[in-house]
């Protein structure tokens, strides 16, 4: 087994570990510079990867390729650097806009990010799970007549239905919302 330079396997690890620290971060400028040491950080690992440095990996007339460097690492290098640039030239781009626009560089919530988040605080269940899915042991949800997602024998709560005609995300009644009572009548469900 070849010998491995520990100084440069702790390095791409700290390199690593601090940019994927700084990714998770709100700050487009921090993810920018997380970016940048992930991407240093893989290409020192590749080198490691590729053993001890040798001689180029061009065989000449004579066929001597004792000592030979691996040349793949190397490309992998290459391709991370590029890959590297490329992602760094477009986060710096949504860092400039953002600045731009808002004066400030963090990632601001997104309105459907926040409704998920109450929703499974609240562990509501989909309406399309829950035309897809059955409680009913062996049933493969294979539209076998009879047995729909009304059937359920532990009530309506577990398809995310309030048995009081609720709407489970924000509590009103179903009528309030007239795309909601349409749908409830279209599905036989209002009374």
């Amino acid at each position: 087994m070849t010998d491995v330079n520990l100084t440069l396997v702790i390095v791409s690890a700290a390199l690593l570990g601090s940019g994927v620290y700084l990714v998770l971060e709100r700050s487009l400028s921090r993810v920018l510079v997380g970016l940048v040491m992930i991407g240093n950080g893989v290409s020192i690992g590749f080198l490691v990867a590729g053993g001890r440095a040798g001689r180029a990996p061009i065989v000449g007339e004579d066929g001597d390729s004792a000592g030979i460097a691996d040349p793949l690492p190397q490309a992998m290098v290459l391709t991370a650097i590029v890959i590297t640039l490329a992602t760094t030239a477009f986060v710096l781009a949504m860092a400039y806009r953002s600045w731009q626009l808002y004066g400030h560089d963090d990632v601001q919530d997104d309105v459907e990010d926040a409704t998920v988040r109450r929703l499974a605080t609240i562990d509501v269940t989909s309406e399309a799970y829950a035309a897809t899915t059955s409680d009913f042991p062996g049933d493969d949800s294979s539209g076998d007549p009879g047995q729909g997602p009304d059937d359920d024998p532990r009530g309506n709560q577990a398809h995310g239905k309030d048995p009081l005609g609720r709407d489970p995300r924000t509590g009103d009644p179903a009528e309030s919302d007239p795309l909601r009572a349409d749908a409830a009548e279209a599905r036989g469900a209002d009374s």
